[in-house]
């Protein structure tokens, strides 16, 4: 059985990708703006990334890449986030 003709598009994955990347980029800016744009952006792509993720191993692993860079961007926010970035900065 050949899976050729299948297309390799997630757009769930892709979603997460771009909101979880302007998230990336929106944490910086101080004064709180970063910490609500940036952390509300990355809260939106984790539940985008675990969709994302159910559907990609649903269909044997097609579309995983953007959820594996997606929450990549959502890790890095956090963690920006943790150490004061979008607050004080």
């Amino acid at each position: 059985m050949t899976y050729a003709t299948e297309p390799r598009r997630n757009p769930t994955a892709w979603a997460a990708f771009w909101v979880g990347l302007v998230g990336l980029l929106l944490m910086p800016i101080p004064a709180f703006i970063g910490f609500f744009l940036g952390g509300g952006l990355s809260l939106v792509a984790a539940v985008l990334v675990v969709i994302a993720l159910l559907k990609g191993l649903a269909r044997r692993g097609k579309g995983i890449a953007p959820v594996v860079f997606a929450g990549i961007f959502v890790l890095l926010t956090w963690g920006g986030i943790s150490v004061g970035g979008g607050i004080w900065w």
